[in-house]
């Protein structure tokens, strides 16, 4: 014969809350549940009892004793009656009502067909019992909990019609002074989403960035003040500068490379004089250690 469950609750046996800070729902599915059984709903939870698909109550905070249609007298004499399970099957089932954080992170494409990186942050918990009952009643478990993850998933579409609504007819550098707009549109957009799962939406933080990584760099040397002829060469110095070339100075100011106070000219500039006229035969000096002299 089965043990009869005498205390529900949310907690494991270390008195950590399984819901935790990455959970919306928990559903315990237990066949020693039976009347008499106590129900426990932390102060930062819901409870929905639910059997054989039917809401039979939905709990606030507190600790309740379990009247179920097995009758409390029946209990445990019910399970040993039939082989140790109950003829009724129950579902409890926690909803987390702390305040969740949730990412989305997408790509977008501006005017110019140029891609852009998304990510929204946003706050999101559940008020009401209503909502709580709302949660559990459209969003279905696919395993034990339902986790911030699957609510990623679920609102990634809404988010990626609203970002894009925006940044589809906007050029690259005009972007960021779009972003309070942007940021409005994403949350009304989400929020009427969430509504339908019983999820309020608090606080939503919007952040864009280009793709790709030069174009990201690029635009920090405009951000300096940079005139865009000047972009390119100070790009190309810095790309230099990380594979440790001394020249990286000389590229970034368009000058040539000077050792030891004289300037070596490249051979396209040197056959250029040459063919000039300016260097004649005689005036460049061989070495002392030449084995012409």
């Amino acid at each position: 014969m089965a043990i009869t469950r005498q205390v529900i609750t949310s907690l494991d046996r270390n008195g950590n809350d399984m819901l935790g800070t990455k959970n919306v729902a928990l559903r315990i599915h237990d066949e020693s549940i039976v009347s008499g059984s106590l129900l426990t709903v932390e102060s930062n939870h819901f409870c929905v009892l639910k059997s054989r698909g039917a809401v039979l109550n939905v709990y606030d905070t507190g600790q309740y004793p379990i009247v179920t249609p097995d009758k409390p007298i029946m209990g445990s004499i019910a399970q040993g009656f039939f082989g140790g399970t109950s003829p009724w099957v129950y579902e409890v089932l926690y909803v987390n009502r702390s305040k969740l954080l949730v990412r989305n992170v997408g790509i977008a494409t501006t005017k110019e067909m140029a891609e852009v990186q998304y990510t929204v942050d946003y706050y999101i918990h559940v008020d009401t019992k209503e909502a709580a009952l709302e949660l559990i009643t459209h969003l279905p478990f696919n395993g034990p909990v339902i986790n911030t993850a699957e609510i990623a998933d679920y609102a990634g579409p809404a988010i990626e019609q609203s970002i894009n609504q925006v940044i589809q007819v906007t050029p690259l550098e005009q972007v960021n002074e779009r972003i309070g707009e942007l940021r409005e549109m994403v949350k009304n957009h989400l929020a009427e989403f969430l509504t339908v799962y019983g999820i309020h939406l608090n606080d939503l933080k919007v952040l864009i960035l280009p793709k790709d990584e030069q174009v990201r760099e690029i635009i920090a040397l405009r951000a300096l003040g940079l005139p865009d002829d000047k972009l390119g060469p100070y790009y190309l110095a810095l790309v230099m500068a990380r594979q440790g070339l001394v020249t990286a100075p000389n590229a970034a100011a368009g000058t040539g490379f000077n050792i030891g106070g004289g300037m070596l000219a490249g051979m396209g500039d040197l056959a250029a004089r040459n063919n000039q006229g300016q260097i004649r035969a005689g005036q460049i000096r061989q070495p002392e250690n030449d084995p012409q002299n």
